[in-house]
C-alpha cells in the first residue's frame, strides 16, 4: 500500500478512488482481512498520537453461548463479526468465562445457547443455567436480551436449555428485544435470520445506535480503540463449509471376531499446512448415505430415482438428493408430521414419541405407508449434517496425518438392515480413496498447558480416541506429569481398543496407570464407574494434587453414571457432603479441570 496514503491525510475523494483501485477484484473474506489488518495498524499508529476524542468500541452489548459441538461458537462469533461491521459494540464470551456478577450490569445481552443430551445445556453453560435458576440470581429489569436455541428435532426435549434460558430470563424482568428462535441441526438458515434481527433491534435500541461513545483522554495519555472480535484472515485451510478431500492411507478392524460392533482404525493424510488439529479436536466427514437405504427409501416410497427435483434453485435427481443432500437415518419431529398428514387411510397412527430410537425414515415409510412427491419429500428432510468423530491421533506423533476410531453401526430393524450413514460410509472407504473432511476445534478439551499437570482419562469404547491423541501428544512433548486411563468394553478378547499400544505405553513410562471394566466377561456387570470407585481414594488424591480429568463417550448412560461415581468419591474421601461435594465437582468444572466431551 503506498505510503502516501497511510501517512497524509488525503482528500477523501482521493483516498477513496485509491482504496478502490487498491481492493479492486478481491473477494469478501479478503476485504474482512484487510479491515482488520488496518484497525491494527491505526492501534499501534495511535500509540504515540496527540491526545484527542476518538470513538472507543466499548463493550454495549454481549454475547454469551454455551456450545458443546461448536456451533454456538460459531453463530457468537458471526454476530460479533456482524455487528461489528454494523458499527455496534460488542463482546463475545463462552457461558464458561463469564463473570456470573456482571449479569446485573449488563443492558443488552444476546445467547446462543445448545441443547446437549436429555434436554441439559452444554457443560460450559451449566454453572450460567444454574445461576439464574437460584436464588441468588438479581432481577434483571434493565436488561434487555434475546436468545438463539441449537438443538435436534430428532430428541424429545428439542432445543430445551434455550427455551429454559429465555423464559428465566423474562421471569426475572429482563426484555426481549426479540422472540426466541428455535433451530435444528441445519441452523444456518435460521441462523442467518436471528443474526440479521439481532443486529436491526440492536441498533435500533437507544446507547447502541452508532456503535460507540466519544471518549476523550481527561489524563492526556493517547487514547486507544480497543479490537472487540478477532482478526478475520483470508482462509487457506479446510472449515465446515469448504471441506478438503483427502486420502485414506489406512482402514483396518480393530476389534476380534464376534464384537457387538465393528470398529475401525483410520488413518487419512493430509496435505502441509491444510488441517491442522490439536489433542481434543474433532474431525468432521462430509458423507452419504448407504446406497442400500436410498434404494429401500425409494421403493417403500414408490418414487423415481431419477426423477428431476428442483429445490432453492438447485436442481438434481431424486436419488441424488437422498444420497448426499438428506438425511435419512434421523428421525425429525417435523418430518414426522408431516408424514403422518399424509398417511394412506388405515395406515396405523404413530407420533414421534412412540417411536423406537432406532428407527430411520425407510422404517417409519414401512410401518406408515404415506403419499409423497418426489419435490415434497426432499422438501420435509432435513438437511443431511456432517458428522463429527474425536481424533485419535498427535500431528505432533503422527505428522501429516489425522487416525479416527470409528464404530460402524449395522443393526436389524424388523427383518431389515440398518447402518449409521457416516460410520458405513468411513467403514466402506479402503486405501486410496478419498473423504471430505474440516476440523472442528473443542477448546474445551484441552490438555492442561502445565504439562507437568497429572491427568485422568475416562474413555470406554470409540470414547478412548481422543485419549489415544492425549498420550501420543504429552509423550512427544515430554510432559512430565502423569496419565491415568479408564477404559471399559464388553470383552477383552474382542473390543480392547489399542490394546497392544496401551501395554507398550505402560512399559516405556508414557502411560502410568490403566484400569479397565470388561462387563461381559464375568456374570457381574462391571463398567468403569465402578473401577473408579474401587480406585477412589487414589483419584481424589491427584485431584487434590491439580490433576485434570476428562470424559469422553456416550451421554445418555456413561457420562451421568461416571458423574455421579465422580461426586460419590468426593464425598466420602474428601469427608464432604454430598452439596459440598457437589461444589467441588462444579468448581473443577469452572477451572477447566474436569471437562467431558460426551455425545
Amino acid at each position: 500500500m503506498p505510503s502516501a496514503l497511510l501517512q497524509t491525510r488525503l482528500p477523501e475523494a482521493e483516498w477513496r478512488d485509491q482504496l478502490d483501485r487498491l481492493t479492486s477484484g478481491l473477494d469478501a473474506a479478503a476485504l474482512n482481512w484487510i479491515s482488520g489488518f488496518t484497525a491494527a495498524l491505526a492501534l499501534e499508529r495511535g500509540a504515540n498520537a496527540p491526545a484527542e476524542p476518538v470513538v472507543a468500541m466499548a463493550p454495549q452489548a454481549t454475547v454469551l453461548y454455551g456450545s458443546q459441538t461448536g456451533h454456538g461458537r460459531r453463530v457468537a462469533e458471526q454476530l460479533a463479526q456482524d455487528a461489528g461491521r454494523a458499527g455496534l459494540a460488542v463482546r463475545v464470551q463462552s457461558a464458561l468465562d463469564y463473570d456470573l456478577r456482571q449479569l446485573a450490569a449488563e443492558k443488552f445481552l444476546f445467547v446462543v445457547m445448545s441443547t446437549h443430551g436429555d434436554g441439559d445445556p452444554p457443560d460450559d453453560a451449566r454453572a450460567l443455567v444454574e445461576f439464574l435458576n437460584g436464588r441468588r440470581a438479581p432481577r434483571l429489569e434493565q436488561l434487555a436480551y434475546s436468545v438463539l436455541a441449537l438443538g435436534d428435532s430428532s430428541y424429545p426435549k428439542y432445543c430445551e436449555a434455550g427455551r429454559l434460558v429465555d423464559e428465566r430470563l423474562a421471569a426475572l424482568g429482563a426484555r426481549r428485544l426479540s422472540g426466541r428462535v428455535d433451530c435444528d441441526v441445519d441452523y444456518e438458515e435460521a441462523a442467518g435470520t436471528w443474526l440479521s434481527l439481532s443486529v436491526a433491534v440492536a441498533s435500533a435500541e437507544p446507547g447502541m445506535a452508532g456503535g460507540g461513545l466519544l471518549a476523550g483522554n481527561a489524563a492526556g495519555n493517547s487514547a486507544r480503540v480497543r479490537l472487540l472480535t478477532p482478526l478475520t484472515a483470508v482462509p487457506s485451510h479446510a472449515t465446515h463449509e469448504h471441506p478438503l478431500e483427502v486420502e485414506v492411507l489406512a482402514n483396518q478392524v480393530i476389534t476380534g471376531r464376534g464384537s457387538l460392533r465393528p470398529v475401525h482404525h483410520l488413518e487419512l493424510a493430509l496435505p502441509p499446512g491444510r488441517l491442522e488439529y490439536q489433542p481434543g479436536d474433532a474431525l468432521g466427514i462430509r458423507h452419504e448415505n448407504p446406497p442400500e437405504l436410498v434404494a429401500r427409501v425409494l421403493e417403500l416410497a414408490a418414487l423415481d430415482g431419477d426423477a428431476p427435483v428442483s429445490i432453492d434453485g438447485r436442481e438434481l435427481p431424486l436419488r441424488v438428493w437422498l444420497s448426499s443432500e438428506r438425511e435419512l437415518t434421523r428421525l425429525t419431529r417435523p418430518f414426522t408430521e408431516a408424514h403422518r398428514e399424509r398417511a394412506a387411510a388405515g395406515a396405523a397412527s404413530i407420533v414421534l414419541t412412540d417411536i423406537p430410537k432406532a428407527w430411520q425414515v425407510a422404517d417409519l415409510l414401512k410401518y406408515q405407508p404415506a403419499t409423497w412427491s418426489a419435490t415434497e419429500l426432499v422438501a420435509a428432510l432435513r438437511t443431511l449434517a456432517p458428522r463429527l468423530y474425536s481424533i485419535a491421533s498427535s500431528s505432533a506423533s503422527v505428522g501429516d496425518e489425522v487416525h479416527l476410531t470409528v464404530a460402524a453401526l449395522d443393526y436389524q430393524t424388523d427383518g431389515e438392515r440398518r447402518f449409521g450413514s457416516a460410520s458405513r460410509y468411513l467403514a466402506t472407504h479402503g486405501e486410496a480413496s478419498t473423504v471430505r473432511v474440516y476440523v472442528e476445534g473443542n477448546k474445551r478439551f484441552r490438555l492442561p498447558a502445565d504439562r507437568s499437570r497429572d491427568i485422568i482419562m475416562i474413555g470406554p469404547g470409540t470414547g478412548v480416541a481422543p485419549f489415544r491423541s492425549f498420550v501420543q501428544q504429552r509423550t512427544a512433548t515430554s510432559a512430565t506429569g502423569r496419565n491415568w486411563l479408564f477404559f471399559g468394553a464388553r470383552h477383552m478378547d474382542r473390543d480392547f481398543l489399542y490394546q497392544t499400544e496401551w501395554q507398550s505405553a505402560l512399559k516405556r513410562g508414557a502411560l502410568h496407570r490403566l484400569d479397565v471394566a470388561f462387563s461381559r466377561d464375568q456374570s457381574a456387570r462391571i463398567y468403569v464407574q465402578q473401577r473408579m470407585r474401587e480406585q477412589g481414594a487414589q483419584l481424589f488424591h491427584w485431584l487434590e494434587s491439580g490433576a485434570h480429568l476428562y470424559v469422553c463417550g456416550d451421554a445418555a448412560s456413561m457420562a451421568p453414571d461416571v458423574h455421579a461415581a465422580l461426586l460419590d468419591i468426593v464425598c466420602r474421601h474428601g469427608a464432604l457432603s454430598m452439596e459440598t461435594a457437589a461444589d467441588y465437582v462444579n468448581r473443577l468444572m469452572v477451572e477447566r479441570r474436569y471437562v467431558r466431551d460426551v455425545y
